[in-house]
């Protein structure tokens, strides 16, 4: 029964490993994505509802600051809820529970900006550029158990990438 339970965890990371490599690459191919108008409130409630469900197994609080609803970005919906996702995942993942992760969105009148906060294990300066290669894992220890592929911040820059965008983190150790 271990033995099945083992092979069964194991083919799931797989398929995930999978999914995540065939994302990544169809937003590298995509030079120029399809772009509509998009209400960024929506793009919002769309990741933070995917990630629901593992927030609250693993005990935390997702807080949204809802965004202006007249707030827009050109942009390919699929791809920007992609990487708000896969922020947000991030997010708890690496978060205690009991705990809290954050969104918002703001405009300074020409840029959008999206923020993803939280008080989880933090990451060292030293990997802070790194943290955006594919399969690199600050934590390989904890990234074990989570069942991250190491995919999900490439994801994120590619999607901010093919839309002029740009992503920036800020971190300290044990602060988040």
């Amino acid at each position: 029964n271990r033995l099945a339970e083992r092979i069964v965890t194991e083919v799931f990371r797989l398929a995930r490993t999978i999914e995540d490599l065939l994302v990544l690459s169809t937003i590298e191919t995509e030079e120029a994505p399809a772009r509509e108008q998009v209400p960024v409130h929506l793009v919002v409630a769309e990741a933070v509802e995917r990630i629901r469900p593992a927030a609250e197994q693993a005990g935390i609080e997702v807080e949204v600051a809802e965004p202006d609803h007249r707030m827009g970005v050109f942009a390919d919906r699929r791809q920007v809820t992609s990487a708000l996702s896969n922020m947000l995942d991030n997010a708890v993942k690496y978060s205690d529970a009991g705990s809290q992760v954050a969104i918002s969105a703001f405009t300074d009148g020409v840029e959008v900006h999206i923020a993803v906060r939280d008080r989880g294990i933090g990451i060292p300066k030293a990997d802070l550029e790194r943290i955006f290669e594919r399969f690199y894992r600050v934590d390989q220890a904890r990234s074990r158990t989570t069942g991250g592929t190491g995919l999900g911040l490439a994801i994120v820059r590619h999607v901010a990438t093919n839309h002029e965008g740009d992503v920036r983190v800020s971190s300290r150790l044990g602060e988040g």
